[in-house]
């Protein structure tokens, strides 16, 4: 079996990543984006990953390699109900537009 190839935003320090890890998936993850430099440091230090980028409203879709499979672990506070519940008004949760234009 190949390996998927994935791209992983708002990758923090690297749950999806682990995951794939432990379930012995096989995964090469192609493109990541995290904008959190402590959780850069420890997702570089945990997977040595070369295509770990920054702020993904600043990427251009057309920059992101072929991939199988996206994954995207961002934010939720604005819609939970142990928040302020903002919901799209808050703007970190405009972010998921960011997901919608690279997924187009």
């Amino acid at each position: 079996m190949s390996k998927i190839r994935v791209v992983s935003l708002f990758a923090g320090i690297g749950g999806f990543e682990e995951g794939f890890k432990k379930a012995k998936i096989k995964a090469d993850i192609v493109f990541a984006s995290e904008i959190n430099s402590f959780a850069r440091q420890s997702y570089i230090a945990n997977f040595s990953n070369k295509n770990l980028y920054g702020d993904i409203t600043k990427i251009d879709e057309k920059d992101i390699p072929s991939h199988d499979l996206l994954v995207a672990g961002f934010t939720c506070q604005s819609f939970s109900i142990a928040g302020k519940q903002k919901g799209f008004d808050d703007i970190r949760e405009t972010l998921f537009f960011d997901i919608a234009r690279i997924l187009k």
